[in-house]
């Protein structure tokens, strides 16, 4: 997530919030460990399930606006 808007550099500080967001999110779903000693998969599949397909659709939605980002960009070149 974010990549493209810092790419694009019309919105270079949120695609760092956004890039820094999703080291987290990746933190927590695949290596945070809990006082149970699993991650976020082993200790609740269903709560990893659900954060796995929020950031799905997140990240989908900003490919889809940063291409098109892209290619307004790109149109007025």
């Amino acid at each position: 997530m974010g990549a493209g808007y810092i790419y694009n550099g019309k919105r270079a500080l949120l695609g760092l919030m956004l890039t820094v967001s999703a080291f987290a999110l990746t933190y927590v779903e695949n290596f945070h460990e809990f006082a149970d000693g699993n991650t976020l998969q082993e200790h609740d599949s269903t709560a990893f399930m659900i954060l796995f397909g929020c950031v799905f659709l997140a990240n989908t939605g900003l490919a889809i606006d940063g291409f098109k980002e892209a290619g307004e960009i790109n149109s007025k070149k």
